[in-house]
């Protein structure tokens, strides 16, 4: 009887088969950090606009994303699918500008937690489809996220204002902003419930991942159409009171938006969901994001407190891990039946032949 090959344990099990996946999302999610802490120097220093800006980006992002896809090419796209993908782009042209005036006016820190915002979807979810017995976890989950939004918006996370103080006070090389109160924070966080959405609208309208990265092509040259009568309106009222004054360019700020902050970021996503199973809101997502974001916190000599940090972000972790317990559990059951059936093929593969 002729043996199976053997298979090394650790070159069979998922956890290495994950690794290369893994170091992908840490590496676009940093560069994409990276490119909002530039972005946000770039809009603060020089008063742009923000409108301006995005639609600046998003006009070079349409065409590289038609170049790389192709949608034109292939089966033929169905209403049922560019519908939706249409009404997606709106969504996502006004989560852009809520965004982009959220981070001029939280800073970068508060809005990269904000968009962690969008797993309050999961409480509906938990309301329209009936399941009781997730309710008041998920209620408490909301709690817990809006907890550590508010302490993040009194300043907890930053040095001047945290009452974590260790040594004496560091004075940072780059203003922030003050305490801010919630009413403030509510545009990053409407931004963020705003982005979860279009990522459903997205998952729901393609169930492949070709089709759906065709989609986002027209996804995303919707919204540079919609907001094309936006940044015109801005250029007319913006020329009239700065009529004297041109902005700086800055090819590194404009580059690594279109490049890291859209175009990567899509991508890199893409594959966490569907390699490592890793969906935006989740407790994964936001350690790895928080990792980045305490390196640029340093890099950049932010007013940064590193324990409120820590604090804000494990009651965010504990709301977001509480409020999509509903949507966590399916997807181990997925995942479940696909490991399972990746065995029983292996199995058969390596099955000893008889003599």
């Amino acid at each position: 009887m002729m043996s199976p090959k053997q298979i090394s344990p650790d070159r069979g099990s998922p956890q290495f088969r994950h690794t290369p996946f893994q170091i992908i999302h840490i590496l676009g999610n940093f560069l994409r950090i990276w490119s909002i802490y530039s972005m946000y120097n770039y809009l603060t220093q020089t008063g742009a606009s923000v409108v301006l800006f995005i639609f600046s980006c998003l006009v070079p992002v349409s065409l590289i994303l038609l170049l790389l896809q192709k949608p034109w090419k292939g089966r033929p796209l169905s209403n049922t699918q560019v519908v939706p993908s249409i009404i997606n782009g709106g969504i996502t042209a006004l989560y852009f500008v809520l965004w982009g005036k959220g981070l001029k006016v939280c800073g970068p820190l508060r809005t990269l937690l904000a968009e962690y915002s969008g797993a309050i979807l999961g409480v509906l979810s938990a309301v329209l489809y009936g399941q009781r017995q997730y309710i008041w976890k998920k209620v408490g989950g909301l709690t817990a996220m809006l907890a550590s939004f508010y302490l993040l918006s009194e300043g907890w996370a930053m040095g001047r204002y945290s009452p974590f103080k260790f040594g004496g006070n560091i004075i940072p090389e780059v203003d922030t902003e003050e305490v801010l109160g919630m009413k403030t924070m509510a545009l990053p966080i409407l931004a963020g419930i705003l982005s979860a959405l279009r990522r459903v609208i997205a998952r729901r309208v393609s169930l492949k991942n070709q089709l759906k990265r065709r989609l986002n092509v027209l996804t995303m040259a919707s919204a540079t159409c919609f907001l094309f009568p936006v940044a015109m309106w801005d250029t007319i009222i913006g020329s009239t009171s700065t009529s004297s004054h041109s902005l700086p360019f800055s090819s590194w700020v404009f580059l690594s938006t279109i490049f890291f902050g859209i175009i990567l970021i899509f991508y890199v996503e893409s594959i966490a969901e569907e390699r490592l199973h890793m969906v935006f809101s989740s407790p994964r997502h936001l350690a790895a994001a928080g990792a980045c974001i305490i390196v640029m916190e340093i890099f950049y000599k932010m007013d940064f407190s590193l324990p409120g940090f820590l604090l804000c972000c494990l009651i965010l972790g504990f709301g977001i891990y509480e409020a999509t317990s509903l949507e966590r559990s399916r997807r181990e059951s997925f995942h479940k039946s696909d490991l399972s059936d990746s065995v029983l093929r292996d199995e058969v593969q390596m099955s000893p032949l008889p003599t």
